[in-house]
């Protein structure tokens, strides 16, 4: 999966990891051994959450429909014979 982060972003996110990576494991790391570890989470660890998003969305969707169906439905009247 390709995900395509700014500058910006990636180098927030990079910083993340070093702080995380100082705090939880009193460990500096470098800022292209962040790079690594980001890329590891793109590539390996996102596609589970954004499958997880996808499903998500699924089902908000299928209520909204479902809603929706309900409220066209009661806009029929009566036929009467």
């Amino acid at each position: 999966m390709f995900i395509k982060l700014t500058k910006e972003q990636q180098q927030l996110m990079i910083s993340d990891i070093q702080y995380f990576f100082s705090q939880e494991r009193d460990e500096e790391i470098t800022e292209f051994a962040a790079e690594r570890v980001l890329d590891f989470v793109k590539e390996s660890l996102a596609p589970h959450f954004y499958n997880a998003a996808v499903h998500d969305v699924k089902h908000v969707v299928e209520q909204q429909y479902a809603s929706l169906e309900d409220e066209i439905l009661t806009l029929e009247r009566p036929i009467n014979r």
